[in-house]
């Protein structure tokens, strides 16, 4: 037995002796913890990205961009990777909050965060260096993700439910 699979045998009775000691409601609140630290950061950047903005015209700069949007890939880079963070927190808290009460108005939070974020982004970065429309898309790729596990898991509980359970023995 190799020291990788030792390693492993480790952490998976040790999660399970976690899983064991802990119920649902901690390990959800342990998850909203995380989460929302996690898209504090990301929505964070965001507003006020990195390096900060131009404060004057001076250098054919325009003020209120970002001074990060000089270096376009790296730029760009974050935001498609802050972005991603962001959303798929947001589906976590979302897929965490679901049944919960008010949660009507943690919905309208969440848009309005989004919102926020979005113009943020639009107002900071120089539009002639970003496809806005690949922002979008890397927002809503969690959402897409999710929504394809759900329907491949659905299809193929389907599936396991019309295969009969004694259809190899003879």
């Amino acid at each position: 037995m190799d020291s990788s699979s030792e390693h492993n045998g480790f952490w998976e009775k040790y999660m399970r002796c976690q899983e064991v000691s802990k119920s649902p409601w901690e390990v959800r609140n342990v998850l909203l913890v995380v989460v929302t630290l996690i898209a504090a950061v990301t929505f964070q950047a965001g507003v006020n990205p990195p390096g900060g903005v131009w404060q004057d015209g001076e250098s054919g700069h325009k003020p209120g961009h970002a001074i990060y949007a000089s270096d376009k890939n790296a730029f760009y880079v974050f935001l498609i990777s802050n972005t991603l963070a962001l959303s798929t927190c947001i589906l976590v808290i979302l897929s965490l909050m679901h049944h919960l009460p008010f949660r009507l108005e943690i919905y309208l939070a969440i848009i309005s965060m989004c919102v926020t974020y979005a113009s943020s982004i639009f107002a900071v970065t120089p539009h002639t260096d970003v496809k806005f429309r690949y922002i979008v898309a890397t927002g809503f790729l969690p959402f897409g993700t999710r929504l394809l596990v759900l329907i491949f898991n659905k299809d193929k509980n389907r599936r396991i439910q019309r295969t009969p359970l004694n259809s190899t023995m003879a």
